[in-house]
Protein backbone atom coordinates (compact mmCIF):
# COMPACT_ATOMS: atom_id res chain seq x y z
CA UNK A 1 0.00 0.00 0.00
CA UNK A 2 1.22 3.21 -1.01
CA UNK A 3 1.85 6.49 1.49
CA UNK A 4 -0.59 7.82 -1.13
CA UNK A 5 -3.62 5.75 -0.44
CA UNK A 6 -3.53 7.02 3.74
CA UNK A 7 -3.49 10.86 2.41
CA UNK A 8 -6.57 10.25 0.32
CA UNK A 9 -8.22 8.67 3.17
CA UNK A 10 -7.38 11.50 5.47
CA UNK A 11 -8.15 14.16 3.05
CA UNK A 12 -11.77 12.79 1.79
CA UNK A 13 -12.23 12.29 5.62
CA UNK A 14 -12.35 8.47 4.84
CA UNK A 15 -11.29 7.42 8.01
CA UNK A 16 -14.10 4.74 9.89
CA UNK A 17 -10.56 3.31 11.19
CA UNK A 18 -10.69 6.51 14.00
CA UNK A 19 -12.76 5.84 17.05
CA UNK A 20 -14.27 8.95 18.50
CA UNK A 21 -13.96 7.21 21.68
CA UNK A 22 -11.36 5.95 24.60
CA UNK A 23 -11.05 2.18 23.18
CA UNK A 24 -12.50 -0.18 25.72
CA UNK A 25 -9.78 -2.80 25.17
CA UNK A 26 -7.18 0.28 26.13
CA UNK A 27 -9.47 1.12 29.45
CA UNK A 28 -9.85 -2.77 30.65
CA UNK A 29 -6.22 -3.95 29.69
CA UNK A 30 -3.88 -1.18 30.44
CA UNK A 31 -2.91 -1.91 33.45
CA UNK A 32 -1.85 -5.07 32.80
CA UNK A 33 1.25 -3.99 31.36
CA UNK A 34 2.04 -2.44 34.44
CA UNK A 35 3.55 0.57 32.98
CA UNK A 36 5.26 2.69 35.08
CA UNK A 37 3.54 6.14 34.47
CA UNK A 38 6.44 8.53 34.87
CA UNK A 39 7.83 6.80 31.20
CA UNK A 40 7.01 7.41 28.05
CA UNK A 41 4.38 4.62 25.94
CA UNK A 42 4.81 4.56 21.94
CA UNK A 43 1.87 4.73 20.11
CA UNK A 44 2.55 3.37 16.20
CA UNK A 45 0.12 4.84 13.31
CA UNK A 46 -1.45 6.93 16.10
CA UNK A 47 -3.65 8.80 13.69
CA UNK A 48 -5.80 11.39 16.09
CA UNK A 49 -6.29 8.91 18.27
CA UNK A 50 -8.33 9.60 21.46
CA UNK A 51 -6.71 6.89 23.49
CA UNK A 52 -3.62 8.77 23.46
CA UNK A 53 -5.32 11.33 25.40
CA UNK A 54 -6.50 8.62 27.67
CA UNK A 55 -2.26 7.43 27.88
CA UNK A 56 -1.44 11.05 28.86
CA UNK A 57 -4.31 11.05 31.56
CA UNK A 58 -2.87 7.96 32.92
CA UNK A 59 0.87 10.16 33.49
CA UNK A 60 2.85 9.21 30.51
CA UNK A 61 4.26 11.08 27.89
CA UNK A 62 3.14 9.53 24.15
CA UNK A 63 5.12 9.26 21.64
CA UNK A 64 3.31 8.78 18.23
CA UNK A 65 4.28 8.39 15.14
CA UNK A 66 1.58 8.87 11.91
CA UNK A 67 2.00 9.52 8.26
CA UNK A 68 -0.23 12.04 7.48
CA UNK A 69 0.09 15.71 8.59
CA UNK A 70 -3.73 16.47 8.83
CA UNK A 71 -4.23 13.41 11.09
CA UNK A 72 -1.61 15.16 13.25
CA UNK A 73 -2.51 18.68 13.10
CA UNK A 74 -6.46 17.18 13.92
CA UNK A 75 -5.54 15.80 16.66
CA UNK A 76 -3.89 18.66 18.62
CA UNK A 77 -6.84 21.23 17.10
CA UNK A 78 -9.48 18.73 18.13
CA UNK A 79 -8.42 18.34 21.37
CA UNK A 80 -7.81 22.41 22.08
CA UNK A 81 -4.56 21.08 22.93
CA UNK A 82 -1.13 24.29 21.45
CA UNK A 83 1.69 22.62 20.14
CA UNK A 84 5.30 23.75 18.64
CA UNK A 85 6.97 22.15 15.49
CA UNK A 86 10.53 21.37 15.00
CA UNK A 87 12.20 18.88 12.75
CA UNK A 88 14.06 15.43 13.39
CA UNK A 89 15.53 14.07 10.20
CA UNK A 90 12.80 12.76 7.95
CA UNK A 91 10.67 13.46 10.37
CA UNK A 92 8.01 16.82 11.69
CA UNK A 93 7.20 16.70 15.23
CA UNK A 94 4.64 18.05 16.94
CA UNK A 95 4.48 18.30 20.60
CA UNK A 96 3.18 19.70 23.37
CA UNK A 97 4.29 19.06 27.32
CA UNK A 98 3.08 15.46 27.76
CA UNK A 99 2.74 14.05 23.48
CA UNK A 100 5.12 14.56 21.02
CA UNK A 101 3.82 12.93 17.23
CA UNK A 102 6.33 12.62 14.67
CA UNK A 103 4.71 13.13 11.47
CA UNK A 104 6.62 10.51 8.45
CA UNK A 105 7.02 7.12 7.41
CA UNK A 106 6.95 4.89 10.38
CA UNK A 107 9.74 2.53 8.70
CA UNK A 108 12.52 5.28 8.82
CA UNK A 109 11.95 6.53 12.51
CA UNK A 110 14.74 6.23 13.95
CA UNK A 111 15.16 3.98 17.31
CA UNK A 112 16.65 6.54 19.13
CA UNK A 113 13.33 8.50 18.95
CA UNK A 114 11.94 5.51 21.24
CA UNK A 115 14.95 4.16 22.86
CA UNK A 116 13.56 5.40 26.49
CA UNK A 117 9.61 4.54 26.21
CA UNK A 118 8.75 2.24 29.01
CA UNK A 119 5.44 0.53 27.07
CA UNK A 120 3.60 0.91 23.91
CA UNK A 121 0.02 0.17 22.44
CA UNK A 122 -0.68 -0.86 18.90
CA UNK A 123 -4.51 -0.63 18.27
CA UNK A 124 -4.73 0.05 14.34
CA UNK A 125 -1.31 -0.26 13.39
CA UNK A 126 -0.59 -4.00 12.69
CA UNK A 127 -4.02 -4.35 11.13
CA UNK A 128 -3.66 -1.41 8.84
CA UNK A 129 -1.07 -4.01 6.49
CA UNK A 130 -1.77 -6.57 4.22
CA UNK A 131 0.38 -9.41 4.94
CA UNK A 132 3.32 -8.56 3.00
CA UNK A 133 4.24 -4.56 4.69
CA UNK A 134 2.86 -6.65 8.10
CA UNK A 135 6.08 -8.83 8.32
CA UNK A 136 7.98 -5.88 7.11
CA UNK A 137 6.12 -3.64 9.85
CA UNK A 138 6.49 -6.36 12.60
CA UNK A 139 10.11 -6.35 11.95
CA UNK A 140 10.52 -2.57 12.86
CA UNK A 141 8.32 -2.53 15.57
CA UNK A 142 10.41 -5.39 16.73
CA UNK A 143 13.69 -2.53 16.00
CA UNK A 144 11.60 0.29 17.93
CA UNK A 145 10.59 -1.34 21.40
CA UNK A 146 13.74 -1.80 24.01
CA UNK A 147 13.87 -5.32 25.73
CA UNK A 148 11.86 -5.92 28.17
CA UNK A 149 9.38 -3.67 27.54
CA UNK A 150 5.71 -4.32 27.80
CA UNK A 151 2.69 -2.89 25.72
CA UNK A 152 -0.81 -3.90 24.45
CA UNK A 153 -1.41 -4.73 20.72
CA UNK A 154 -5.65 -5.48 19.59
CA UNK A 155 -6.01 -7.16 16.10
CA UNK A 156 -9.09 -8.65 14.18
CA UNK A 157 -9.50 -11.66 12.81
CA UNK A 158 -11.87 -12.63 10.41
CA UNK A 159 -12.13 -14.66 6.43
CA UNK A 160 -9.94 -12.24 4.60
CA UNK A 161 -11.94 -13.43 1.28
CA UNK A 162 -14.86 -12.20 2.52
CA UNK A 163 -13.70 -8.40 2.57
CA UNK A 164 -11.00 -6.47 1.38
CA UNK A 165 -8.92 -4.47 4.24
CA UNK A 166 -7.99 -2.54 5.60
CA UNK A 167 -8.53 -3.27 8.26
CA UNK A 168 -6.94 -6.65 7.91
CA UNK A 169 -7.24 -9.52 9.39
CA UNK A 170 -4.50 -10.89 11.36
CA UNK A 171 -4.54 -14.56 12.86
CA UNK A 172 -3.25 -15.91 16.29
CA UNK A 173 -1.29 -18.60 13.88
CA UNK A 174 0.52 -15.07 12.39
CA UNK A 175 1.16 -13.85 15.85
CA UNK A 176 2.94 -16.92 16.13
CA UNK A 177 4.95 -17.03 13.45
CA UNK A 178 5.92 -13.00 13.02
CA UNK A 179 5.95 -11.78 16.63
CA UNK A 180 6.59 -14.48 18.84
CA UNK A 181 10.38 -14.74 17.44
CA UNK A 182 10.63 -10.92 18.87
CA UNK A 183 7.90 -11.33 21.82
CA UNK A 184 6.37 -12.90 24.39
CA UNK A 185 3.30 -13.34 23.62
CA UNK A 186 -0.40 -13.54 25.90
CA UNK A 187 -3.59 -13.56 24.65
CA UNK A 188 -5.72 -11.34 27.17
CA UNK A 189 -9.22 -11.65 25.47
CA UNK A 190 -10.64 -12.25 22.35
CA UNK A 191 -14.38 -11.46 21.34
CA UNK A 192 -17.10 -12.10 18.93
CA UNK A 193 -17.46 -8.25 17.83
CA UNK A 194 -19.47 -8.96 14.39
CA UNK A 195 -22.66 -7.20 15.82
CA UNK A 196 -20.74 -4.06 16.92
CA UNK A 197 -19.47 -3.99 13.35
CA UNK A 198 -21.94 -3.06 10.46
CA UNK A 199 -19.67 -2.60 8.08
CA UNK A 200 -18.94 -6.25 8.40
CA UNK A 201 -22.21 -6.98 8.71
CA UNK A 202 -23.33 -5.49 5.97
CA UNK A 203 -20.53 -7.26 4.02
CA UNK A 204 -21.77 -10.65 5.13
CA UNK A 205 -18.88 -11.38 6.54
CA UNK A 206 -19.59 -14.70 8.80
CA UNK A 207 -17.37 -13.55 12.02
CA UNK A 208 -15.61 -11.04 13.19
CA UNK A 209 -12.98 -11.41 16.57
CA UNK A 210 -10.89 -8.81 18.16
CA UNK A 211 -8.26 -9.99 20.67
CA UNK A 212 -5.99 -8.31 22.71
CA UNK A 213 -2.20 -9.23 23.55
CA UNK A 214 0.49 -8.39 25.95
CA UNK A 215 3.52 -8.00 23.92
CA UNK A 216 7.08 -8.09 25.79
CA UNK A 217 9.83 -7.34 23.84
CA UNK A 218 12.72 -10.47 24.56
Amino acid sequence: MEPSFWHQKWESKQIGFHQDQVNPFLVKYWASVKADPRQSVFVPLCGKSLDMCYLAEQGHRVIGCELNLTAVKDFFVENQLSYQTHQHGEHTVLEDDTISLYQGDIFTLPPEATQHIGSFYDRAALIAWPDDLRQQYAAKLAQLIPAGTSGLLVTLDYPQAELNGPPFAVSPQWIEQYLATHFDVELLTCEDVLAENPRFVNKQVSWLNEAVYRLTRK
